[in-house]
């Protein structure tokens, strides 16, 4: 048997017989879902947490809710990127909300949640980057703290952090391989599916891989292509 017959069979093995197809296809659709709505919910996590952390150090430090409100950022951010993702999954999905059977659900706020631990400091350091000069001509203008920081600061900061964030996209991307966990159908759930009947590894396992190597590849090129468009805007 030739490589060419060896790879049909394995093919056919795989996505063929028996519709297999639809096995992958549905583990596609669920992690491309769970990956763009827990990155959304990490940006706007992230987004809150990093406004609130700004505003706090720049501010007099004596108000009591900021001081708590960054307790509990600080206190999110070190927890939640101090330990493994697949820990915090199980936490969630077997404790926190144990009583629900939404398993996409669960996964995905705890991709989300993960996500903004990370996000929050992607958007920090891209407010902090804002010349201080913005934030004091807004003051001069007599605007407040917060409306210079949503109506001046902020947007800067997401423009120049845009190409970051979407590295985070591919960072969940990768990372929602372990939602098998929860016993939900992702593409390794799949794989893993067909191997239990077909009892081969190395096709399932190796179409998986390409699968989202490709995926990442096409990622990393519009993320590319929006850091060349972001730079050309910027000199212009």
């Amino acid at each position: 048997m030739n490589i060419f017959q060896s790879f049909m069979e394995g093919f056919e093995k795989t996505f063929i017989r028996d519709g297999r197809y639809k096995l992958f296809l549905e583990g596609l659709g669920n992690t491309l879902a769970i990956t763009l709505f827990a990155t959304l919910m990490g940006v706007v996590i992230g987004a809150v947490v990093a406004i609130i952390k700004v505003i706090y150090k720049q501010s007099n430090k004596r108000n009591p809710v900021l001081k708590v409100l960054n307790a509990i950022g600080e206190l999110y951010t070190t927890v939640v990127r101090g330990t493994p993702v697949v820990v915090q999954l199980l936490i969630i999905y077997n404790i926190i909300f144990a009583a629900s059977d939404q398993a996409v659900l669960v996964g995905t706020i705890a991709f989300g949640i993960n996500s903004g631990a990370y996000v929050s400091e992607i958007i920090r350091a891209g407010i902090m980057a804002v010349d201080i000069g913005q934030t004091e001509a807004g003051r001069s203008l007599g605007l407040s703290q917060s409306t210079t920081m949503f109506k001046i600061v902020l947007p800067q900061a997401l423009k120049n952090v845009l190409p970051a964030i979407g590295n985070e996209f591919i960072s969940v991307l990768k990372e929602t391989s372990v939602i098998g966990y929860l016993g939900v159908v992702d593409l390794t759930r799949a794989a893993e599916r067909v191997i239990t009947r077909t009892a081969d590894v190395y096709f399932p396992y190796l179409s998986i891989a390409v699968i989202y190597l490709v995926m990442v590849m096409g990622l990393n090129f519009l993320v590319k292509k929006l850091e060349k468009r972001l730079a050309k805007s910027d000199r212009s």
